[in-house]
């Protein structure tokens, strides 16, 4: 049946026409037998997105379960601290050392490694009976969501049909935000409510990458690949092409301010939940978590279109005022201003968020993607983890309600600075300093 030919480029609009050709450019990519039954474009399009949500769905999975694990294996907050480090530190190491692998060898057999590495990992989750089995599994899964998310965000803009950097960003943000707080929120109800609490989660994420993968094998190509191109990991300092920095900066403050709300919640969320609402109930414990994320999402749909710089300003101006309600409701135990502040903060975390995105995507060349996009989360998962961890360390000593109240006054003192920044970003400043630099001497 006539079609496109084997081998389709769709930012170039252009197919590789000969044997000899596919061989000298895809020397890697062609040992992976090319699709024979290829995706469309939106559903190549789709999957890029559900790709980033189940790696962000199944980084918050094993949350709700720690504290059975604490109680079966008997270790304390510092251990449990040391787990979910090992996991950020395993993203930033696949960041660092692979980042930039899918501009170099492809999107579709970097996506097709991550998707199967991430459904391998769930076995041993499933097995586990010891602590060891916790940071093993971790850390590999750390490595596989590093890989995808760095291939999956270059796949979207490599494959919006009009290249609308708006509508990518859009895109990332709403998956991203999904991803983080559904993991939460469905692992709290099985283990809430149905039986095997250790094993049906990870039976669900099996099924997901599964299905994810064979969709992953069903990708056309979406980057001439380089002759001699091979799967290597060696390490490599994040990269971001001049003309992308200015909007780097801006993304990097964006993703300071949001992510670290997503940090300290990922960290103490639970527990802080279970002493305002009073309640034991897993499900309940993860509600701040799925609070914050589905504000993030309605706010990221509604706003979606605004200037990224207002965004960025806006949004951290809105998370730091829900986050000094947060705080007062951690000091007084009020559930209603917990609620109230966890909405406000997501729809702040939201806003923030998609503003630096979206500026950084429309200033990403074609074939830096991955790497500015790894370079970008290099910063996303350090303001993610270094809060979390830091918290989970001085928890014990100093106990929830005081912990959250230091660390998110620091989160607050962090959004008002990134305010500050991103105001100077917004084009009237931007252009009433080029054009001092341009009448100064010299």
């Amino acid at each position: 049946m006539p079609g496109l030919p084997v081998w389709y480029n769709y930012r170039t609009s252009k197919s590789l026409e000969t044997t000899n050709e596919v061989e000298k450019q895809m020397s890697f990519a062609n040992r992976i037998p090319p699709a024979r039954r290829p995706l469309p474009r939106p559903a190549a399009y789709l999957l890029a997105a559900a790709a980033i949500s189940l790696a962000l769905f199944a980084s918050g999975t094993p949350s709700p379960l720690y504290d059975t694990y604490a109680e079966l294996w008997g270790f304390d907050a510092l251990v449990l601290t040391l787990v979910y480090a090992t996991y950020a530190f395993g993203v930033l190491a696949a960041l660092i050392l692979a980042g930039r692998l899918s501009d170099e060898v492809g999107r579709r057999p970097v996506l097709i490694v991550a998707m199967a590495a991430l459904a391998v990992v769930t076995v041993p989750f499933m097995l586990a009976d010891s602590v060891a089995w916790l940071f093993v599994a971790r850390g590999l899964q750390g490595l596989a969501t590093g890989l995808a998310l760095s291939a999956a965000s270059a796949a979207l803009l490599d494959l919006h049909p009009d290249h609308d950097a708006v509508a990518v960003g859009l895109t990332n943000g709403v998956a991203s935000t999904i991803g983080m707080g559904s993991g939460v929120i469905v692992a709290s109800a099985f283990v809430q409510f149905l039986p095997a609490p250790r094993v049906l989660p990870y039976a669900l994420l099996l099924v997901l990458f599964l299905v994810a993968l064979g969709a992953a094998w069903r990708l056309r190509e979406t980057v001439v690949v380089s002759p001699g191109a091979r799967f290597r990991l060696t390490p490599q300092r994040p990269y971001v092409p001049p003309v992308a920095r200015r909007p780097f900066l801006l993304a990097s403050l964006a993703v300071l301010s949001s992510w670290s709300i997503g940090g300290l919640f990922l960290s103490l969320g639970p527990e802080l939940s279970a002493i305002v609402y009073s309640s034991h109930s897993h499900f309940v414990s993860g509600l701040a978590i799925f609070i914050l994320a589905a504000a993030a999402t309605t706010s990221q749909l509604v706003f979606g279109r605004a200037a990224p710089w207002a965004g960025a300003v806006y949004g951290s101006l809105t998370l730091a005022f829900g986050m000094g309600m947060i705080v007062a409701a951690s000091a007084t135990g009020s559930a209603v201003l917990f609620t109230i502040g966890a909405v406000i903060t997501g729809g702040g975390f939201g806003v923030a968020f998609l503003g630096g995105l979206r500026t950084l995507s429309a200033a990403i060349p074609p074939e830096h993607r991955a790497a500015t996009m790894s370079a970008f989360y290099v910063v996303a998962y350090g303001s993610l983890s270094v809060p979390a961890v830091l918290a989970g360390l001085v928890v014990e000593p100093l106990g929830v309600q005081e912990t959250f109240e230091i660390f998110g006054s620091a989160i607050i003192v962090v959004a008002l600075l990134v305010t500050r920044e991103a105001w100077r970003t917004r084009p009237r400043a931007a252009a009433r300093r080029a054009a001092e630099l341009s009448t100064s001497p010299g």
